[in-house]
């Protein structure tokens, strides 16, 4: 028995029911024969690109492909300017290792943290440690760095006196006229 001979077999339908049925299951439907269905040409399974969604797809990863490659370039130049910085600063201090000034600077910094670090510490397990007391003890490390770099700059420029013959010209003129001012020679 058919589908169509069982429902005719059964009760007949009220006319409710058969406006209620006919409006919902015949509004979603598609009428194949309209112009409104779109037809693809022949070599659409040979097309690279077959929808709309696809193209868009596509050209979105070649923008994050393009993006990447920006941010890999910025990446490598950050990197080679970081090597270079490096390289320079050890090249310095490979340079200054043996300079007097730069070790005693070098260690004048570890002990003054030292010292600042402790004497925090102690005034914090006091509960003594204010902003005052902070900023008390910044003003004594800029006098100290001030000094330090004043007395560096003249280390620098007038060096222990060894007996050697100086140049009139350039910078070492400048190191005789700023050198003579100096009341007693270091090494005598």
């Amino acid at each position: 028995m058919s589908y169509a001979a069982a429902a005719a077999s059964g009760p007949a339908q009220s006319a409710e029911e058969v406006v209620q049925s006919t409006d919902t299951s015949t509004e979603s439907l598609v009428d194949v024969d309209s112009i409104h269905v779109s037809t693809v040409p022949s070599d659409f399974e040979s097309q690279e690109i077959k929808t709309d969604t696809q193209a868009t797809r596509l050209q979105h990863e070649a923008e994050d492909r393009d993006r990447i490659q920006e941010l890999e370039a910025k990446k490598r130049g950050i990197k080679d300017k970081m090597q270079a910085k490096a390289a320079k600063a050890e090249k310095k201090a490979k340079a200054n290792s043996g300079n007097p000034v730069m070790l005693g600077n070098a260690i004048a910094v570890a002990g003054l943290s030292a010292a600042l670090g402790f004497g925090a510490y102690r005034k914090y397990a006091a509960g003594e440690l204010t902003w005052k007391v902070v900023g008390i003890w910044g003003g004594v490390v800029g006098l100290f760095a001030t000094g330090d770099y004043y007395l560096s700059q003249y280390d620098i420029l007038c060096p222990p006196r060894i007996h050697l013959p100086l140049n009139r010209t350039g910078a070492d003129s400048r190191r005789k006229d700023i050198c003579s001012e100096r009341s007693t020679p270091r090494n005598s």
